[in-house]
């Protein structure tokens, strides 16, 4: 199918990926966004082989790689002792998978990003919070807060966690996992060169600290978990106390003492962990509208996976929209190559939560490693994979 006018609701990162992959197709791509501006929003994100492969489809994966980190290897710790539990080597992922392992501020990534879609020819809309989205008629119907309307052959809802558009679905509320996490940055100091330079996470009785740099070193990017009952609020932008994050820490190594030290003020966030079980009865409705990423299938962070399966969703949306002589086939033949992988991630991500912040982590690595590597979720090709 050829050009088709497709609205996509959501400036995320599946969202984003999406309207440059139908754009360099030749479609009448239209991206309406709540915010009213762009933002610094976030922190930092692991882009895995298998996102970087759908990054490269759209022509940005090389810009993200330059702008980003590159880990040489990640270390797993131990959280009383500081021990190296188990070394991951990172150092030959482009020639075992064919595209890097790469971190990036969100922020950064999302101005890569909105500017490719600028450079492709779609039109962004800003400050439309979307209200509800009609079926009925010849092409479907959007209907935002300011009482604007946008008619489109298609409607794609890329609106997060707490998608407007998924409100057509037929839907189970979320449950909270038990565990919540708090995220801070520490800017680059002496103190903590070391763990700048060698990224990675300690891991204890129902707790983990993960590490990482951002903007080549200039910020470490920092996530702690741990178990909390009687608070499930979910958001990224609920500011927390560090003395509270401290707390929750005593005890843990001096490298951790040492970070929790070095978090700059006023950047410590948390929130709840829900866990969403898979959509059932199908993502799309009507051959007029579908979902991608956590709209479609949001997803724990234990595996790190939620960005690149939205990433890998767009890509085969756009491969198979261009590939199929209809709507209807084209929604059909998505759903059926992307729910079982999407729906297997989701499950997965939820059990290595427990993994991980196990009662025995000092013998994390020693048994039946089960992480996305082992798993083989980086040897996926959204590029090449049957749609």
């Amino acid at each position: 199918m050829q050009n088709l006018t497709i609205a996509v609701v959501g400036a995320g990162i599946a969202g984003l990926t999406a309207v440059n992959a139908l754009a360099k197709a030749g479609h009448n791509v239209h991206l309406f966004e709540a915010a009213p501006a762009w933002g610094d929003v976030g922190a930092g994100i692991t882009l895995a082989p298998n996102a970087m492969r759908g990054l490269d489809y759209i022509g940005v994966g090389e810009e993200v790689a330059n702008t980003g980190v590159e880990p040489t290897s990640q270390n797993i710790s131990h959280w009383e002792s500081g021990e190296t539990l188990l070394t991951v080597v990172r150092s030959n992922t482009k020639e075992q998978y064919g595209s890097a392992y790469v971190y990036i501020h969100r922020a950064d990534l999302h101005t890569i990003l909105v500017k490719a879609a600028e450079q492709n020819g779609v039109t962004i809309h800003l400050n439309k919070q979307l209200e509800t989205v009609n079926t009925d008629g010849e092409q479907a119907s959007i209907v935002f807060a300011d009482g604007e309307t946008f008619e489109a052959d298609l409607v794609i809802g890329a609106d997060g966690l707490k998608s407007n558009t998924r409100k057509l679905f037929k839907t189970q509320a979320p449950h909270f996992t038990g565990h919540i996490a708090y995220r801070a940055l520490a800017p680059a100091s002496p103190a903590i060169q070391a763990l700048i330079d060698q990224p990675g996470m300690h891991i204890g009785p129902g707790k983990m600290v993960v590490r990482y740099p951002l903007r080549k070193g200039d910020i470490l990017n920092l996530v702690f978990f741990t178990r909390q009952e009687g608070w499930e609020e979910d958001g990224w932008a609920i500011t927390a106390d560090i003395d509270e994050l401290k707390g929750q820490f005593e005890g843990w190594c001096p490298d951790i003492q040492t970070l929790l030290n070095e978090v700059k003020p006023g950047t410590v966030f948390k929130w709840a962990i829900n866990a969403h079980k898979p959509l059932q009865g199908g993502w799309s409705k009507d051959a007029k509208v579908t979902l991608i990423g956590d709209a479609a299938h949001a997803m724990t962070p234990f595996l790190g996976q939620g960005a690149a399966t939205g990433i890998e969703d767009a890509v085969m949306l756009s491969r198979v929209i261009t590939d199929a002589d209809s709507l209807h086939e084209a929604l059909e033949r998505y759903e059926a190559a992307r729910f079982e992988r999407t729906s297997f991630i989701q499950k997965e991500s939820n059990e290595n939560a427990d993994r991980l912040q196990g009662e025995e982590s000092e013998m994390y690595g020693l048994g039946n490693l089960r992480n996305e590597e082992t798993l083989g979720l980086f040897s996926y090709d959204c590029v090449t994979e049957k749609v």
